[in-house]
């Protein structure tokens, strides 16, 4: 009986720490998949950031962008329910919004509605509990496009999660492991035409 005590407590320690790491395993995979997703909408999305928009020097048409001529602009939503960019980037939820869900309704939480037929996915999606405060997407100039350019600057833009934490439903109370912080699992990319009746 003693044996068997032993046996099973080890056994059952083993047990719960697969499930649990193989749960976190699935949610890196998630993060994974949402920041690249949610890259590739903001690439072809209206900006969070509408100053950017007119954020490129226009003294010399047709010269490049330096690196750094504008921004960053740095855009998320704060514990409050409040979207802001930096560099006074005039925020836009609709936008975010659309990075956030993809195609579905824009409303002003953090709800995340299925996605009708023909309509796209957005991060929540894919990763299941993601809050809108958790994305952030910045926007900075690192040498693409040229002065005037018709459809605006080029921008690098870089999509990441932020306070994120993955809890142990069972070790955590078995053998008090505490929280582990989920990594940024940013995802970056070029911009497009940054319009949202882009393919």
């Amino acid at each position: 009986m003693v044996e068997m005590a032993i046996a099973m407590a080890l056994l059952l320690t083993l047990t719960l720490g697969f499930v649990d790491f193989g749960f976190a395993f699935y949610q890196w995979n998630a993060a994974t998949k949402a920041v690249q997703f949610g890259a590739r909408l903001a690439s072809v999305s209206d900006p969070v950031a509408g100053a950017l928009t007119n954020a490129a020097p226009i003294s010399n048409p047709g010269a490049p962008v330096v690196a750094g001529a504008y921004g960053p602009f740095v855009c998320t939503y704060d514990n409050a329910g409040n979207g802001s960019c930096s560099n006074s980037g005039a925020f836009s939820a609709p936008a975010f919004s659309r990075i956030f869900r993809g195609d579905t309704a824009n409303t002003n939480d953090d709800a995340c509605p299925n996605p009708a037929n023909g309509q796209r996915p957005g991060m929540c999606h894919f990763f299941p509990g993601l809050l809108r405060k958790n994305v952030v997407v910045t926007y900075m100039a690192t040498g693409l496009g040229y002065q005037t350019r018709l459809g605006g600057p080029v921008p690098t833009i870089t999509v990441s999660l932020q306070n994120i934490n993955f809890q142990f439903f069972f070790l955590g109370g078995l053998l008090g492991f505490s929280n582990i912080n989920v990594p940024s699992m940013l995802s970056t990319v070029t911009g497009e035409d940054l319009k949202s009746t882009s393919p």
